[in-house]
């Protein structure tokens, strides 16, 4: 890394605090807002980074935890099966849950190197500049176990990619996410925004859920293992060449005017987490997180398991719920400008834990004068709805709580909020991997694991819900004037 892109950390705290204040004035003056040319390529980044999210979150378990039918359809078992710590937690569910919780603490530490960033190109953008290759090919080389067979070699290269993953995505997402608030410039611009990367994240997660009939034509070709492998290198090729977009086509210092914090970590931390309504929305978050990490971790084997129907269905089932997702867009940006953003987030709530609740009882006798098929259509459309609002809703309200917080600190912390907010999902991510890859193992024969993890994720999501009540967004919208 070197030149302008050369990302270096003042460490004088009182000569950051002076620039920022002499500088201040004349910032102000010539910062512009970001135009609608460059908020559709700020977010093509996000549709890269959400390609690679999407493989990774829905076919790792699918792909190294496998049911019978997956391994009757040519599927190797690369990693041992058996249960490791008193029957509950699998081998898989242990990798993957611990990864989340170690990168967690990641976070916090790159969100401040990002807040402090003095690099001539911005605080953000060589982050992203230098975090796109190797996030896309550690993406690839979680599914390249080097043994081909069950083998504890395996396991501990999955240890090792799985968590090297997850640290080259915070070094991407973090900083990223950070941009929303600095580029919009009110909550009216950052809602914008919001609303356009959650259209190219459900772009990008509807992508990675078309692997298996991408893989499936090649198959007879290159077998099971290798057409996997192949569809998502290819997937990750395109995710690269997205992520580079923002930080190639977006001028970073033209549309931001935040200056470098003066806080070592530890206080930019403190300072984030005394925040009373910023409390109160990562505790919801974190109960949200453990139960829709669930739900989509188990949706494949709901269809496979439940339902008895071909794993190309799954296919068909998410792209029906990304496309109907992406109806309520719109309404969902209007409506949260009209009635607040909260009560849209409070009926999204009450809506997902209904499409739990109704998960669990798939390809049960109370279902029973559905067609298999049917029941999941009804799913995908009911799940669609909520998805919209918490697709664009949570990344504005940290928007707003963190503009709030930088009037009445005069701290510009936009990273370490956004940095807490994605502790806050992974911490969610790895309760939920345990808890599935846990749970799914009770009557693997009947499936009864499987509806014991989505009347889990209903209760959670339910649990969520009443925690996000008392949030006060007028109280937050009130120190933004």
């Amino acid at each position: 890394m070197s030149g302008s892109d050369r990302i270096s950390i003042d460490t004088q705290s009182g000569a950051a605090a002076g620039n920022a204040e002499a500088s201040g004035a004349s910032a102000l003056l010539a910062i512009k807002d970001l135009p609608l040319a460059k908020v559709g390529a700020f977010a093509v980044g996000q549709f890269g980074w959400a390609l690679l999210s999407g493989i990774i979150s829905n076919w790792l378990v699918y792909f190294y935890q496998p049911d019978q039918e997956t391994i009757s359809q040519g599927q190797t078992v690369f990693v041992p099966q058996g249960l490791v710590v008193l029957g509950i937690v699998t081998v898989v569910g242990g990798i993957t849950a611990f990864a989340r919780f170690f990168d967690a603490f990641v976070d916090p530490a790159v969100a401040s190197l990002s807040d402090r960033c003095n690099a001539k190109a911005g605080r953000r953008m060589p982050f992203l500049k230098y975090a796109a290759a190797p996030l896309a090919i550690i993406t690839v080389l979680v599914f390249w176990s080097p043994i081909n067979g069950t083998s504890w070699i395996n396991g501990a290269f999955l240890f090792v990619t799985v968590i090297g993953y997850y640290i080259a995505l915070t070094f991407y997402c973090t900083p990223y996410n950070a941009l929303i608030a600095e580029l919009g410039h009110d909550s009216k611009q950052q809602l914008t925004i919001s609303t356009a990367i959650s259209f190219t994240w459900v772009a990008g997660t509807a992508i990675a859920y078309v692997a298996p009939v991408i893989w499936g034509g090649l198959v007879p070709g290159l077998g099971r293992i290798t057409a996997i492998r192949v569809t998502f290198t290819i997937m990750a090729a395109v995710a690269f060449v997205c992520m580079l977009v923002p930080p190639l086509a977006i001028r970073e210092k033209d549309y931001v005017n935040s200056q470098p914090t003066s806080e070592s970590t530890i206080e930019s931390l403190k300072q984030t987490f005394g925040d009373g309504e910023f409390r109160k929305f990562v505790c919801s978050d974190v109960v949200y997180w453990v139960a829709i990490t669930t739900f989509q971790t188990g949706l494949p084997f709901f269809v496979t398991s439940l339902l008895k129907l071909p794993e190309t269905t799954t296919t068909i089932y998410f792209v029906l719920m990304t496309g109907v997702s992406v109806l309520f867009y719109v309404p969902v940006n209007i409506l949260a400008n009209r009635v607040g953003k909260k009560r849209l987030l409070l009926v999204a709530f009450v809506i997902f834990t209904c499409a739990f609740a109704f998960a669990g009882a798939l390809g049960s006798g109370a279902l029973g004068f559905l067609p298999a098929m049917t029941q999941g259509l009804i799913l995908s459309v009911v799940g669609a709805i909520p998805m919209a609002a918490f697709g664009i809703l949570p990344q504005a309200i940290v928007a707003n709580i963190a503009d709030a917080s930088s009037k009445t600190t005069g701290q510009d912390r936009q990273g370490m909020f956004y940095a807490a907010r994605t502790f806050a999902m992974k911490m969610g991510q790895s309760v939920a991997m345990l808890l599935f890859t846990g749970v799914s193992t009770i009557g693997v024969a009947s499936g009864a694991g499987y509806r014991i993890a989505a009347v889990c994720a209903a209760v959670l999501c339910g649990l969520g819900g009443i925690v996000f009540a008392f949030y006060n967004e007028k109280k937050v919208l009130a120190v933004l004037g």
